[in-house]
C-alpha cells in the first residue's frame, strides 16, 4: 500500500507543480479588512421600537451553544419541540405547522406563493405596508389582486369584508391582526366564518400581534397564520412560524402548477419538518442556531402561559399610553378597542421633525424607537413593548426620554 501511494505521489508531481505555480502566478488585489482585524463591537441599546426586541437572556444563551448537523435525530427533536410550541402560541392542532428559515417577509411570501396559482382573485386589506407587500407579493403570483384600501389607523368591518368577498368572490383573503406602521388592531372574530361561507380562505399576519394579544386560530377559522421570531417572542431575527388548515393543505396539494419557489414550497417543508408522517427528506440547510434560540423563545412563553402574557402587554401598553399622553402627545389610533397592545403609535407633534426625536433617543440614551413606515411615515412615532420589554420601568425610560426630546430639539412655531 505505501508503495502503491509513494508511486501515486510521484506520478502527481508535475500536476503538483503546475497547480502551484498558478496558484503564484497571481498577486492578491484585495488586502485583508482593516475593519475585520479589530474585535467586533456592538452597543448595548434598549429596543423600544415595532422590532427587532432584545433578546431573552435564556435565547441569548441558546445562541452560544454548538452546532449540530441539521439532519441529527437530535436536531429533529428540536424541530417537534418548536412545532408543538407554534402549536400552542397559535392556539392550533393543525399537522402542517413549521418553521420557515426566513424573517417575516419571506413566511408572508411562502403563503401566498403556495395558496396562490396565477389567474387566482385575491383580496387583500391594505390599511399599512403589510397589506401593501402582500398585494405586491400576490401580482407578482400573476393573481388578481382586489386591494381593500384604507388610510392608516383604519380597519376592516363585517360588513366591508362581506361586500368585497361578494364582489370579487376571491379564494384567499388577506388581513394583518398587527399593523406595526399603524398601531391599528383588526378585530378577527367573525371572519372565518365570513369567508367559509364564501368558500374563502382567510390568512392572517399576526407577526406584530402574537403573544401579546388574544388569538385563537382554530376557533377563530383562520386558515393560514404565521407571525415573526423578533417581536413578543424576543428571538434572533430570521426565523418565522406558520400553519396551515386541513382546508388550506387540500389548496395547495391540488395545484395545477408548483408554486414558483422551491425554497418556498410547503409539500418539501412540511416532509423536512416531519408533518406529513413520511421519512424525511433533505429541503435547506436550516439556521440550526436561530431553530435553538426559536426552541427556547417557545419554551419561555409556554412557562409563562398565554394569558398571562396577554395581560401582561394589555397592562404595561395601557400604563405607556397614559405616560404618553400625561407628555401631550396624542395617540394615533383613537379608538382604544382598535389599539394594538404591543406597539403604540404616536402623532409626530406638531413642529418636529420625526427623525430629531428619534435620533435624540438613540444619542442621549441609547433607546431605540421608530417613525412611521410606507403610508405612515412622517405621521407617526412607534413604541414598542414586546415580549421581556414590556414593562413598566421601560414605559418610564422611553417617557422620561421623550420628554427630554420635546424639550431640546428644535421645535417650528410656525
Amino acid at each position: 500500500m505505501l508503495r502503491a501511494l509513494t508511486s501515486a505521489s510521484a506520478a502527481l508531481g508535475p500536476r503538483a507543480a503546475g497547480w502551484v505555480r498558478t496558484m503564484a502566478s497571481h498577486q492578491l488585489l484585495v488586502a485583508p479588512p482593516e475593519a475585520l482585524l479589530k474585535p467586533l463591537v456592538v452597543p448595548s441599546r434598549l429596543l423600544l421600537g415595532p422590532g427587532p426586541s432584545n433578546l431573552a437572556p435564556r435565547v441569548l444563551a441558546a445562541g452560544g451553544l454548538q452546532m449540530i448537523g441539521h439532519m441529527h435525530k437530535e436536531m429533529f427533536q428540536i424541530m417537534d419541540d418548536i412545532k408543538q410550541g407554534i402549536q400552542y402560541v397559535f392556539q392550533t392542532r393543525n399537522p402542517l405547522t413549521l418553521a420557515v428559515s426566513g424573517s417575516g417577509h419571506c413566511v408572508l411570501e411562502t403563503a401566498v406563493v403556495n395558496l396562490l396559482e396565477p389567474g387566482d382573485p385575491f383580496l387583500v386589506g391594505v390599511n399599512g405596508i403589510w397589506g401593501q407587500r402582500a398585494a405586491e407579493i400576490g401580482e407578482r403570483v400573476g393573481a388578481r389582486v382586489h386591494p381593500m384600501t384604507k388610510d392608516p389607523g383604519g380597519h376592516y368591518t363585517l360588513q366591508e369584508v362581506e361586500e368585497a368577498l361578494a364582489q370579487h368572490k376571491p379564494v384567499l383573503l388577506f388581513l394583518t391582526h398587527g399593523e406595526s406602521s399603524s398601531g391599528v388592531l383588526q378585530p378577527l372574530d367573525g371572519y372565518g366564518d365570513l369567508c367559509r361561507r364564501y368558500n374563502c380562505l382567510l390568512l392572517v399576519d399576526s407577526v406584530a400581534s402574537l403573544g401579546g394579544v388574544p388569538i385563537h386560530m382554530d376557533q377563530q377559522g383562520i386558515d393560514v397564520l404565521y407571525t415573526g421570531s423578533q417581536k413578543v417572542l424576543n428571538g434572533p431575527p430570521g426565523t418565522s412560524l406558520i400553519s396551515f388548515s386541513d382546508k388550506a393543505k387540500n389548496k395547495i396539494y391540488t395545484r395545477k402548477t408548483k408554486p414558483y419557489s422551491f425554497y418556498m414550497d410547503i409539500k418539501w417543508l412540511a416532509n423536512f419538518w416531519g408533518c406529513d408522517n413520511k421519512p424525511r427528506t433533505y429541503h435547506h440547510t436550516t439556521p440550526v442556531i436561530s431553530l435553538y434560540g426559536l426552541r427556547e423563545s417557545l419554551a419561555l412563553i409556554a412557562e409563562k402561559g398565554l394569558e398571562n402574557s396577554w395581560r401582561q402587554h394589555r397592562e404595561a401598553t395601557a400604563y405607556l399610553q397614559g405616560r404618553l399622553q400625561g407628555l401631550g402627545l396624542q395617540l394615533f389610533v383613537k379608538d382604544p378597542a382598535l389599539r394594538l397592545p404591543t406597539v403604540t403609535t404616536v402623532a409626530v407633534p406638531a413642529g418636529y421633525d420625526w427623525r430629531d426625536i428619534v435620533n435624540y433617543l438613540m444619542d442621549h440614551f441609547s433607546i431605540e424607537i421608530t417613525g412611521g413606515l410606507g403610508p405612515s411615515l412622517g405621521k407617526v412615532l412607534r413604541i414598542g413593548l414586546l415580549g421581556c420589554n414590556a414593562t413598566r420601568e421601560n414605559a418610564d425610560r422611553v417617557t422620561e426620554a421623550l420628554q427630554q426630546a420635546l424639550q431640546h430639539c428644535p421645535r417650528n412655531k410656525l
